[in-house]
């Protein structure tokens, strides 16, 4: 059975972009070592990625080439891609994603982007484990880490960290 995971970057103040959806505050740390908590490690044992449709948008804005050429790669949503950056398969029924992602016994999942989506799968539960990047920076409002649906649940600490340049890792379990 596939472990679900999230890797997310918030601000200090609770935020994983800006108002304008902008990155720049978290792109300034790209030269941040996160040593052998480092994006590119956790990416290689990650076989699955699943996104919603804000976060693909995003990507196919910046025109970059398609990041998860190396993974499986589902986008929930309603409406159809009509070109997709890479090879993907969308999906809007998340129970049903999920369920399918249980299924799957060939490596990790990642929860890619912004909380809502992640958030519909810890509302069912369905997130294993969670690491939260917390940047050292303020930057007044923009999507939450996690949007206020009313959920309530109690994860469990199993690490926090200082890293480099003030940078924060906090690593729950929440199964």
């Amino acid at each position: 059975m596939a472990r679900i995971l999230g890797y997310i970057a918030a601000s200090l103040d609770g935020f994983v972009a800006a108002a304008d959806d902008s990155l720049d505050w978290l792109f300034a740390y790209n030269d941040m070592d996160l040593g052998e908590h480092g994006y590119d490690r956790f990416l290689k044992r990650i076989r699955t990625v699943v996104m919603g449709r804000a976060t693909y948008d995003f990507l196919e804005r910046t025109r970059a080439p398609w990041p998860y050429a190396a993974q499986r790669a589902f986008v929930v949503t309603s409406r159809p891609i009509p070109a997709p950056l890479g090879s993907l398969e969308t999906r809007s029924d998340v129970d049903a994603l999920i369920a399918e992602l249980r299924a799957l016994d060939d490596g990790d999942v990642w929860m890619v982007g912004g909380g809502q989506l992640q958030m519909a799968f810890l509302e069912r539960g369905a997130v294993d484990e969670i690491e939260i990047y917390v940047i050292p920076e303020l930057i007044g409002g923009g999507p939450p880490l996690f949007p206020p649906t009313g959920l309530r649940a109690s994860p469990q600490l199993i690490s926090a960290k200082a890293l480099d340049r003030g940078c924060v890792r906090l690593h729950y379990a929440l199964t």
